[in-house]
């Protein structure tokens, strides 16, 4: 009987209620949106991390990220990627030479990391074919060919053709350097990286570091990104002597992006739902207001204050419920769209996006897993907000009610 009445009371004023329900499913809209985009990104910069980064597990000697000396060597290639080989888990592998360096041309200098890559392992492990934006890809037949980032490029003043010179320690501490002549540019979404690293071929770095066919990393692309863990567990048994680093490791401002965005998202929402609050507490105490006279002869005709109290908060726990199931359908819609359509941020904050590795075409994607969260907010929400209104209903004197 109470529910009826509530419901029935709901819709004397239309506009009202309409305009109640309206700011609960707009609140929510804005809150599940923002979880999406934040979900969305995340997710993409984590795939950018493996895919194009730092893969899923690397190997190194155990001391070489110390420094980056080119004396800490692996073991033997053919032995290693054959040991690999036989781990079912691993689809990719990637044999690497690293090395830090100076750069200079005409222009000036800058630092810089030398990755020698064997191009037909890398395009599969980290896809660097597909970054190249201007000139070819590595061509093993090209001794001295030389890949920069396109960031690199305009800060030395560099293009297709351009002569720069690498200059670095080899495996005895001997400085050295080599001609090379820019014949690729490549672009990814992460600048600061663009700006940074170089690739050369791995047999020409390897002669300027006089380490033979040794190198200093292996990346390694797994089947399943569930199975980092393992896997990792499964290669450091195979190389105890070895480092075994996951790309959380590598990459930990990543790994710490995922674990807390999910915690400033929810404030976020919590925010909102505090402003929506407000506006349903407002709207509902001036309903009690202007139904001072039908409380009170409520009341003078026998319904205890138990009862008002449960009127008020059911109606007020209905306006906010009933927007509810609408909020979740008009986002489920949006970002449906949006995840397939994507959203282009780069006319305003691209470059800002790419500082930060992040890409700015943005796909947001559905937060199922934060949902069960959002909704204990959305409950408590409401809860709050019938409170006062039901408060204040009971607080009425009948007597006074009817003179009114």
């Amino acid at each position: 009987m109470n529910f009826i009445l509530a419901w029935r009371n709901i819709w004397r004023n239309k506009v009202r209620s309409l305009l109640i329900m309206s700011s609960v499913a707009l609140g929510l809209f804005a809150g599940i949106f923002v979880l999406a985009l934040y979900e969305g990104m995340l997710r993409a910069r984590v795939r950018t991390v493996i895919d194009r980064e730092v893969a899923h597990l690397q190997i190194h000697h155990p001391r070489f990220k110390d420094d980056y000396d080119p004396a800490f060597l692996l073991g033997d290639r053919d032995s290693l990627l054959q040991r690999l080989s036989g781990v079912p888990s691993v689809r990719f592998t990637a044999w690497r030479s690293v090395t830090q360096a100076m750069l200079s041309t005409a222009t000036g200098s800058a630092g810089v990391q030398i990755f020698g890559v064997l191009p037909g392992e890398e395009n599969q492990v980290s896809r660097l074919g597909d970054k190249v934006v201007e000139g070819i890809n590595l061509d093993p037949a090209k001794r001295n060919a030389l890949l920069v980032g396109r960031k690199l490029a305009e800060k030395m003043k560099l293009k297709l053709g351009s002569k720069v010179v690498l200059t670095f320690t080899d495996r005895d501490q001997n400085i050295t350097a080599g001609a090379f002549r820019v014949t690729g540019i490549y672009k990814t979404d992460n600048t600061p990286l663009d700006e940074l690293q170089v690739y050369v071929n791995h047999h020409t770095l390897n002669e300027y570091l006089a380490i033979g066919h040794g190198g200093h990393e292996v990346a390694i692309i797994l089947n399943s990104d569930k199975e980092v863990e393992s896997a990792k567990q499964v290669v450091q048994g195979l190389f105890p002597g070895q480092k075994v680093m996951t790309w959380k490791e590598n990459s930990p401002e990543t790994d710490y992006m995922v674990t807390s965005v999910d915690q400033f998202s929810y404030i976020i929402i919590v925010i909102i739902m505090i402003a929506l609050a407000f506006g349903i507490i407002n709207t509902m105490l001036m309903a009690v207001l202007e139904r001072t006279h039908e409380i009170g002869m409520l009341t003078a005709l026998g319904m205890n204050r138990p009862k008002v109290f449960n009127l008020i908060l059911t109606e007020t726990i209905l306006l906010t419920v009933v927007g509810v199931p609408v909020g979740f359908l008009v986002t489920w819609l949006t970002v449906g769209h949006f995840s397939k359509a994507g959203i282009d941020i780069s006319s305003f904050s691209g470059a800002a996006m790419s500082g930060f590795g992040f890409s700015s075409m943005i796909y947001p994607e559905f937060p199922w897993r934060s949902i069960p969260v959002v909704m204990a907010i959305v409950a408590c929400t409401a809860l709050v907000s019938a409170l006062f209104p039901s408060l204040r209903a009971i607080k009425l004197q009948p007597a006074d009610a009817l003179r009114l």
